[in-house]
């Protein structure tokens, strides 16, 4: 037996054409407005596969649909060596014709990369793509309408932000330990250095003052107010 030839579900271009518009408008009723920001590589390392001078320098406006509908998803805040880490996960589903449309003609990318970051303006986030799901659904008749990206909440690690939007560009006046960032500059843009080659850097951008304490320094704060470890009272049984 064999399947009815008078049907060829696989080459109907108009029937995947009439879906793919239909998705398109779904997503354009049901969906959320984002900023699509890709990833530029600067010096990518072929060794270690990594690029520790990529930055963010244009974001392109496209609909998506939020599939994470019962809220964020992944290890959520959990207590690390590192301190308190945040890694709230959000399933992102944007169509491919759309993509093509907003970004790939600017970008020449075929599809959304692991890495580029989506800006969230419904709760003010960055997050970055982790995984994209190329087969999000199967085929159905006989096409590919959409992406499917898992995203993770960013993590700032140095990256130039130049995207032209506040919200996403203050992650790097924020979190930025970079001295160059803070240096003083003359008329040519030139960086300013004492007899000593030392960057001159100006006091009101001073690192120190930029320093944001995370949840694990309020903590220990917190401890230290009623625990004593010290060398007199080391199991803090308030034998001194």
């Amino acid at each position: 037996m064999a399947t009815n030839f008078f049907f060829n579900n696989f080459n109907a271009s108009q029937e995947q054409l009439l879906l793919e518009n239909l998705i398109i408008e779904s997503i354009k009723i049901y969906g959320q407005d984002m900023q699509y920001i890709p990833r530029v590589l600067n010096k990518y390392d072929d060794v270690y596969g990594a690029d520790d001078q990529s930055s963010y320098e244009r974001a392109y406006p496209i609909e998506m649909y939020i599939k994470s509908i019962d809220g964020f998803s992944g290890d959520s805040d959990f207590l690390s060596k590192f301190g308190i880490e945040v890694r709230n996960e959000v399933v992102f589903s944007m169509a491919q014709r759309i993509f093509t449309e907003e970004v790939g003609s600017s970008t020449n990318q075929t599809r959304p990369n692991e890495g580029d970051l989506i800006y969230f303006p419904l709760n003010g986030k960055v997050f970055q793509i982790k995984y994209v799901n190329k087969f999000e659904m199967f085929y159905q008749l006989g096409a590919l309408q959409t992406w499917e990206v898992t995203c993770e909440l960013f993590e700032y690690s140095g990256e130039k932000m130049s995207t032209g939007i506040p919200e996403i560009d203050e992650l790097e006046l924020k979190f930025s330990t970079n001295v160059f960032d803070f240096a003083i500059k003359d008329e040519l843009d030139r960086i300013l250095t004492d007899e000593l080659a030392n960057v001159l850097i100006n006091e009101n951008k001073a690192l120190n003052d930029l320093i944001v304490l995370d949840d694990s320094d309020e903590i220990q704060e917190e401890s230290d107010a009623f625990i004593d470890f010290s060398a007199n009272d080391p199991f803090s049984e308030g034998n001194i």
